[in-house]
């Protein structure tokens, strides 16, 4: 009987140690190329244990040896440590459990609590807790991360963060390229450093450079200023220097402004950016933007600059005012009356123009004060408001913020108005004062009322109402000649209201006036280079055909041509000496 038994236990005993080893149950990542046939292994590519306390064979993980108790495995160089390891020697693959360690002959380590590692591929899957460690300690964390030694990759797509001492990056999937220590990070990116972070689809990280690379639409926020930040499509982004190089779709938001171009350049610690191509910078709180082919911000100055065929936009309720030059700059400056306000400016360089539905202008530069309304032109300014024209050695614009209409001008050093006296026809007929000082003030969208002082002179057109036509006759044309000189638009008349200190004023008849006497010597009313509509400040002048405006000289020319006509009597009437 007991010989029976001790049969029976040796048979059984043997039969396990008999079992056939079954394969092992992979990660779909480690699949074999022909599905259950175990890939042949060249010499010195197999798995070799270099230490176990214990090495055990049976039913447990089916007929497959299995090590425990200070386990290390080696392969090619990589240190393989766990607290059980089951060795698959068919396949050379094996399965680590517990307090897996993978040490690659590079120097970065994999942990993690479970690891299959394939020594024909040299592929590898970690699961639950994993970390890797590379060389120079940027630290991944995951919960399953798949890897190639010979390729040298990592890839996760479960979710992790990868953090390098200065900034911390969270995604649903990277792949991690070591020998480049660059990572591929596709979806939902998140970059959080001390000072900003970086949110995108689809970046590259350089852990060498710290740049990253953007390949999707990516916003670069700043922490202390959330309003502060970088939106782009495609760019790069040094997170040690905090430049950006950004090329498509993308703007800069910076103290409540937008700056936005074919390609930029920003510096966040600076400040410092620049536009290419198509700029535009919009300031929504001073209801202004700008345009043009190339542009500059100061982020710490609170200024800008705008090149390349600019021009700018102050946006009214009613009325927009526009302006062109060749350089336009924008800027704010603390209020002198209370520092914790700001003022806005904007100045226009080297052929400066603006327009208004009712007032525009030229001059060689343009200052404007947007916060109080106040406009300085320098160097040949001109000004048109309707059919009238003003001209000066400078001229300044005061414009009510509130009805946003210019409420006067100030003309100082030889100030000319030239008013048109019927708008409605062509005739070479123009109201005109002028003088050292002038002061222009406008009722509505147009110009009332004029005064001079020094040097004032006046050539003005005088009618008279006809009861009985109901029409206005023309009685003639007032020289007038004082210090100080008042006129009054009322409709289509010009009227000296005062004329002071050396008066002196004389009203000719219309067949009294020659040509000559009904304009100044310095008389330039111009047409050619008038702005009609706001596209025409984009040219230096929309060279427009002159208008030809017809004399109205008859009663002149016929009393000169009678007393012609008498003189040659007279002339007639004289003896004639005839020669002998």
């Amino acid at each position: 009987m007991r010989l029976v038994l001790f049969l029976f236990l040796f048979i059984s005993s043997f039969t396990l140690a008999q079992v056939t080893p079954k394969p092992a149950q992979r990660d779909p990542y480690l699949q074999n190329p022909v599905k259950n046939q175990p890939q042949k292994s060249k010499p010195g590519e197999k798995v070799h244990i270099k230490n176990a306390n214990e090495i055990s064979k049976d039913t447990k993980y089916d007929g497959n040896r299995y090590l425990t108790g200070n386990v290390i495995i080696e392969h090619q160089g990589s240190i393989l440590s766990a607290d059980e390891v089951v060795m698959y020697d068919e396949e050379n693959f094996v399965k680590a459990i517990g307090n897996a360690k993978l040490v690659n002959s590079d120097g970065s380590v994999i942990t993690s609590s479970e690891m299959e590692y394939d020594g024909n591929t040299q592929k590898g899957v970690a699961r639950k807790n994993v970390v890797l460690t590379d060389v120079k300690g940027t630290i991944i964390k995951t919960e399953t991360m798949y890897y190639d030694r010979v390729s040298n990759q990592a890839y996760f797509n479960t979710g992790g963060t990868i953090n390098d001492g200065k900034s911390t990056t969270y995604a649903k999937s990277a792949t991690y390229f070591l020998t480049t220590r660059t990572i591929d990070l596709t979806g939902r990116v998140k970059i959080v450093d001390k000072d900003y972070t970086l949110e995108g689809d689809n970046v590259v990280q350089n852990q060498n450079t710290n740049i990253v690379t953007i390949n999707g639409y990516t916003v670069i926020t700043n922490n202390k200023n959330p309003k502060n930040r970088i939106v782009t499509e495609k760019g790069t982004h040094n997170m040690n220097t905090k430049e950006s190089f950004l090329t498509k779709n993308s703007r800069i938001y910076y103290n409540d402004k937008i700056l936005t171009g074919d390609e930029m350049y920003y510096n966040q610690l600076n400040g410092f950016g620049k536009a290419t191509g198509n700029v535009t910078l919009d300031d929504p709180l001073e209801k202004r933007y700008m345009k043009g082919g190339y542009g500059e911000i100061y982020e710490k100055k609170d200024s800008s600059m705008m090149t390349k065929e600019p021009y700018a936009v102050k946006i009214f309720e009613k009325d927009s005012l526009y302006f062109s030059a060749e350089k336009i700059l924008s800027y704010q400056r603390p209020d002198t009356a209370d520092i914790t306000k700001k003022k806005s400016y904007l100045r226009a360089f080297r052929k400066a123009r603006i327009y208004k539905s009712n007032a525009q202008g030229r001059a060689d530069s343009i200052a404007f004060n947007e916060t109080d309304g106040i406009m300085h032109m320098y160097t040949n300014p001109i000004l048109w408001s309707g059919e009238k024209q003003v001209t000066g050695d400078k001229v300044e614009a005061y414009f009510n913020t509130k009805t946003e209409n210019i409420d006067s001008l100030k003309v100082i050093g030889n100030g000319f108005a030239i008013a048109k006296v019927d708008s409605l026809n062509l005739l070479d007929e123009f109201h005109q004062v002028k003088g050292k000082l002038m002061t222009v003030y406008y009722e509505g969208p147009d110009i009332k009322e004029i005064k001079v002082i020094g040097n004032a002179e006046a050539i003005t057109y005088a009618d008279e109402f006809n009861k009985k036509t109901k029409v206005n006759d023309r009685i003639g044309v007032n020289v007038s000649i004082c210090g100080i000189i008042g006129a009054l638009f009322d409709q289509r008349q010009l009227q000296i209201i005062s004329c002071s200190i050396g008066a002196a004023a004389k009203t000719y008849p219309m067949s009294q006036i020659s040509p000559a006497q009904k304009k100044f010597e310095d008389f330039n009313w111009n047409t050619k280079d008038r702005i009609r509509k706001w596209q025409d400040i984009l040219v230096d002048s929309p060279n427009y055909e002159e208008i030809k405006y017809e004399p109205n000289d008859a009663l002149y020319n016929k009393v000169q041509e009678a007393a012609e006509k008498e003189k040659a009597k007279e002339e007639a009437k004289k003896p004639k000496r005839v020669r002998k």
